[in-house]
C-alpha cells in the first residue's frame, strides 16, 4: 500500500467513522464491529430518538481548507447545519446525547438522547414534535423476535432432511429440479449467526454486527442461525439439513441481541435503523425481518424507502396477531403467519412454523417454533422465484405464493415446487 494510501486510511480510522465487520474467506466475522456500550447504554423506557434535516454541504475548496471539513471526528457524515441544530436542541431542551447517525437515503441526521431527570418522556416528545427544527420525534423502541423458547433436546450430526417439516410440506425438493436460489442474496436482520456452521459455508456473502463486540456473542446466537438455515442451508454436504434455496446467500445484519441468557432476542429502533438504511446501499433485494414490535415512525420513513427500491420485504406475524405494529403496519410487506386450521387474515401468507428443524449454533441442529421460521421459509421460496425471475416484484411475488398456496397436512401453506412451477409456466407463455 501506498504512504498516500496509509495516511488515509489513519485519517479514516482517526475520525472514528463507522465499519462494518470484515468477513474472511471462509465466512468468518472479522474484530471490526460497532461498540456494545453504545447499545447497552440505551433503555428504551426512558431514551428518545431525535431527527433533523442533514443537508451535507460539499468539502470546502478554498485554498488550505480541510477535504472533510471542520466535521468534529466523531459526527462524520453530518452536515454542519444538522451538528449546529442537533446541539442547540441539546442545550435547549438539556438532553445528553448516547449515540447519533446520519441516515442518507432520507435526508435525516439521527441521535439517540436521554431526556433530563424527571421530565416526563411523552410530555418532551410533544414539546419537540412542535418545534420546527425537528424532523422527527419519538420514544426509543423494543423489538423482539418471534420464536418460543424451546429447550434442547439432542444435536445432530447425518442428514435429517425428513424430519424437516417445512421442507417436505412445501414441496422444496420438486422445487430445487428448477431452481436452487442461484446468485440471489437474502438479507437476515436478525441476531448474530454461527457463521462457522458446516451448513453454511459459501452461503454468507457478508457480516455485520451492529450491537456487539466480539465472534463469541455473534456467532452463538441461535435465533439467526435457526432463520438462516431454514432458507440457505447448504444440501448434498451429508450434513444434517438442507435449506429452502440451498444456493442462494445471506447478507446477515445482527440488530437483536440476548439480554439475558435464555431470553428471548430483544432489538431497538437504533440497530434496526442502521440495517436497514445499510440495505438501502446495496443490491440485496430479498430483507426477512423475522421480528416485530410497536409501530415506529423512523423505522417505517425507511422501510417504505425500501419497498420503493423494489426490495421484497418477509416479516413475520406476531403471535398476538395484531397487524398495528412494525414492520407488518408498512404497505407492502409480505407478512407470514404460521400455518393453521382457522383461515388467514386477508392477504397474509400462512408457511410451516411448528416444530421446524434448522441448525444451531456450535455446528448443532434443533427444532424450533414460530413465525420467525414461517417468514424464513417464505423468503427462501422467494429467493428460488428471483433465481428464475430477477424482476419479479413485491406484489406479483406475494400474489403467486398466495395463489400456488397447496393444502398439506390439513392446512393451506405456500408451495415451494407450485409456486416455481407456476412462474415457469408463465414465463413459457408470455411472448
Amino acid at each position: 500500500m501506498s504512504g498516500r494510501a496509509l495516511a488515509l486510511v489513519a485519517l479514516v480510522i482517526a475520525m472514528g467513522m463507522p465499519v462494518h465487520r470484515a468477513v474472511a474467506s471462509d465466512g468468518r466475522p472479522g474484530s471490526a464491529s460497532a461498540p456494545a456500550a453504545t447499545v447497552a447504554a440505551m433503555d428504551a423506557r426512558r431514551d428518545i430518538v431525535l431527527a433533523v434535516d442533514n443537508p451535507v454541504e460539499p468539502p470546502s475548496t478554498r485554498a488550505g481548507s480541510s477535504l472533510l471539513g471542520y466535521t468534529p471526528p466523531a459526527r462524520y457524515g453530518a452536515g454542519q447545519r444538522a451538528l449546529s441544530v442537533m446541539d442547540a436542541l441539546k442545550r435547549r431542551y438539556g438532553l445528553r446525547e448516547i449515540a447519533s447517525w446520519p441516515i442518507k437515503p432520507l435526508g435525516l441526521y439521527c441521535a439517540v438522547f436521554e431526556p433530563p431527570s424527571g421530565t416526563p418522556r411523552d410530555d418532551l416528545l410533544k414539546t419537540l414534535a412542535a418545534d420546527a427544527r425537528v424532523r422527527l420525534a419519538q420514544p426509543l423502541q423494543d423489538f423482539a423476535v418471534y420464536a418460543q423458547q424451546v429447550a434442547p433436546t439432542r444435536r445432530y450430526n447425518d442428514p435429517y432432511v425428513d424430519l424437516q417439516r417445512g421442507f417436505v410440506e412445501t414441496d422444496a425438493a420438486r422445487a430445487h429440479a428448477l431452481s436452487q436460489g442461484n446468485g440471489v442474496d437474502v438479507a437476515i436482520v436478525d441476531t448474530g449467526v454461527d457463521v462457522r456452521h458446516p451448513e453454511l459455508q459459501g452461503r454468507i456473502r457478508d457480516v455485520h454486527d451492529l450491537v456487539d463486540d466480539g465472534d463469541r456473542v455473534f456467532d452463538t446466537d441461535s435465533h439467526g442461525t435457526e432463520v438462516a438455515g431454514i432458507i440457505a442451508a447448504d444440501g448434498n454436504n451429508r450434513q444434517g439439513i438442507v435449506g429452502i434455496a440451498p444456493e442462494a446467500t445471506l447478507s446477515v445484519y445482527k440488530t437483536c441481541w440476548y439480554p439475558v441468557p435464555g431470553s428471548g432476542a430483544r432489538c431497538n429502533s437504533f440497530t434496526l435503523a442502521k440495517a436497514l438504511a445499510a440495505i438501502l446501499d446495496t443490491r440485496t433485494r430479498i430483507v426477512n425481518l423475522s421480528l416485530g414490535g410497536p409501530a415506529d415512525p423512523l423505522l417505517r420513513m425507511l422501510l417504505t424507502r425500501l419497498l420503493e427500491k423494489g426490495r421484497i420485504v418477509v416479516t413475520a406475524m406476531p403471535p398476538d396477531g395484531a397487524p398495528d405494529g412494525f414492520p407488518n403496519d408498512v404497505p407492502g410487506v409480505i407478512v407470514v403467519r404460521v400455518a393453521d386450521a382457522a383461515a388467514a387474515p386477508p392477504g397474509v401468507l400462512s408457511a410451516p412454523g411448528m416444530d421446524i428443524l434448522s441448525i444451531q449454533p456450535g455446528n448443532g441442529y434443533d427444532f424450533t417454533t414460530g413465525s420467525s421460521m414461517a417468514a424464513a421459509h417464505v423468503s427462501g421460496i422467494i429467493a428460488l422465484l428471483l433465481a428464475l425471475a430477477p424482476r419479479l416484484d413485491a406484489r406479483s411475488a406475494h400474489d403467486l405464493l398466495l395463489a400456488s398456496s397447496r393444502v398439506s397436512d390439513g392446512m393451506l401453506q405456500v408451495n415451494a415446487a407450485a409456486a416455481v412451477e407456476q412462474l415457469r409456466g408463465t414465463q413459457r407463455n408470455t411472448p
